[in-house]
């Protein structure tokens, strides 16, 4: 009788250990995924930026290139 409370004691704190084991493993995969998950807002933030100041750019160029078609095609005038 004896033999059998130790094991089933035994069997009840491996499960124990087992359960605390998945619930840690089961934390850390969260917070990994969490600090992915800003990692990739961070990177997308920055890439919207770049673009963002590309279009400006792009913009700007387009209207200097406008302004001087505008005053080769207009000689005087201004």
């Amino acid at each position: 009788m004896k033999k059998v409370i130790v094991l089933v004691a035994t069997m009840a704190t491996l499960g124990f250990i087992s359960c605390n084991n998945a619930q840690k493993n089961a934390e850390k995969a969260t917070q990994d995924s969490i600090a992915e998950a800003a990692r990739l807002d961070s990177i997308a933030k920055v890439q919207a930026d770049s673009i963002r100041a590309a279009i400006e750019a792009a913009e700007a160029a387009a209207a200097d290139t406008l302004e001087q078609v505008i005053e080769e095609a207009t000689p005087g005038v201004n």
